[in-house]
């Protein structure tokens, strides 16, 4: 069982969790473990006032323990994974993606793709386990400024041609990562847009904004006069539409009309679409009708990423926005789910509202619920008596499940009767509140 990593790296709260202490064990377990293998490691960040902070301890373990560092700067999570897939190499991204700022994470990243978990039971080992390592003075690694973000703005705009788009579309980068690579990107397209929320200040990354706070856009669409609104996350892997009415167009329903494009140029190999155990069941059903077939996963892209290579699936994700184009990237990247989206616009010459009418949204409710020890939670024997029975219910789904990066329990329930799905989360949620207070 890992004891550091969760479901999207190492994630906590800075100066508490998250410590200086520690990120420099990371970086010297990272040396001691890749250093052979890989002679360099990027490290990018997103706008966190801790992003430096964290930056200098990982340099430092890193280089201590005989690895090259390089600083690509403020980029996308998914910037950086395409750099380590061209340069062939490790990086890490100083993130904790849609999480206010005080927390921040580390994302491991390898030749693209976010590293095994077997890897990372190793590198918790070193960390724990083990003190740091050095190598010889003569071995030390040297540091780099990068350039190579311009690479990947590069890759994304020679991989799309996109014009004539007839909308007025209003942009909140939620003062995040995907600020500082949107204008070069979208200002090379013949498209309408104006960018929000991009100026961060180190503490205000998705405060009131960005893909957290939907609403707020949503109320600028509304008054302004906007065709369209594009939300992202702090390290720009997520995406999520609003319509012109101010109405949020979640993950499932970009997939589903990204399927159906996907599907018509040659695109979707094996007419397989790959999403999580929270996806709505409507999801399922649009799909079905186009002969598009669905397979669920576990919570986490790394899980549908994996699925997706196994089955040879070449798009998948999740409810929140975090979806894989798998024959245009390794991971999910909020900047080409977007630009996918305008194109399957374009594609079928209909509005976004013309195109998800026709997909069923099933009742689901999901309810946080914030804990001291979210482990023992869910090994009471009250709570699993209760989610076993309601489990067993006829066109019904339940998850409940401890959040991999937060200190929550999440509880969906989804089916036919809105009225037993809000029954059934609200008294699993009280059950929750009643156990954390023991």
């Amino acid at each position: 069982m890992k004891r550091l990593f969760g479901t999207d790296g190492i994630r906590g709260l800075v100066n508490e969790e998250l410590t200086v202490d520690l990120v420099y064990k990371i970086g010297n377990a990272l040396g001691r473990m890749y250093a052979g293998k890989y002679k360099k490691l990027l490290i990018a960040r997103d706008t966190r006032n801790s992003g430096e902070m964290i930056e200098a301890a990982l340099a430092s373990g890193a280089l201590s323990a005989g690895l090259d560092v390089e600083f690509c700067g403020i980029i996308t999570t998914p910037a950086l994974a395409y750099l380590t897939k061209s340069e062939k190499t490790l990086g890490v991204m100083i993130s904790a993606s849609h999480n206010p700022a005080n927390y921040n994470g580390i994302k491991v990243l390898a030749e693209g793709f976010k590293i095994s978990d077997d890897d990372e039971v190793d590198i918790e080992n070193l960390i724990l386990e083990k003190q740091p390592e050095y190598v010889p003075y003569g071995e030390i690694g040297k540091m780099y400024s990068s350039q190579l973000k311009d690479k990947y703005i590069g890759y994304i705009i020679s991989s799309y041609d996109i014009n004539n788009v007839p909308y007025k579309i209003a942009i909140d980068v939620g003062n995040g990562a995907t600020g500082a690579l949107i204008d070069k990107i979208f200002g090379a397209f013949d498209l309408k847009y104006d960018i929000y929320f991009n100026q961060p200040d180190g503490l205000n990354i998705n405060e009131k904004c960005g893909s957290t706070h939907p609403q707020v856009l949503a109320n600028i669409i509304k008054n302004d006069g906007y065709d369209l609104g594009i939300l992202f996350d702090g390290d720009g892997d997520r995406c999520l539409f609003i319509d012109k009415n101010g109405n949020l167009i979640d993950g499932d329903k970009l997939m589903a009309i990204n399927a159906l494009k996907l599907k018509e140029k040659n695109r979707l190999s094996n007419d397989l679409v790959i999403a999580t155990i929270m996806s709505n069941l409507g999801l399922e059903k649009f799909l079905e009708k186009h002969n598009i077939k669905l397979y669920r996963t576990a919570v986490g892209d790394k899980y549908v990423l994996e699925k997706m290579i196994e089955s040879n699936s070449k798009l998948g994700g999740e409810q929140s926005g975090h979806i894989i184009f798998l024959d245009k990237a390794t991971t999910g990247d909020g900047i080409i789910t977007a630009l996918e989206t305008l194109e399957t616009l374009i594609y079928f010459e209909k509005d976004i509202n013309t195109l998800i009418q026709k997909i069923p949204e099933y009742p689901q409710l999901l309810k946080n619920i914030s804990v001291k020890n979210k482990n023992d939670i869910m090994e009471n024997k009250k709570l699993k008596k209760k989610i076993k029975e309601y489990s067993a219910l006829p066109n019904f789904r339940l998850v409940v499940r401890a959040s991999g990066t937060e200190h929550k329990i999440r509880i969906m329930a989804e089916g036919e009767n809105k009225d037993l799905v809000d029954k059934v989360v609200n008294e699993l949620y009280e059950i929750v509140e009643e156990i954390d207070k023991y």
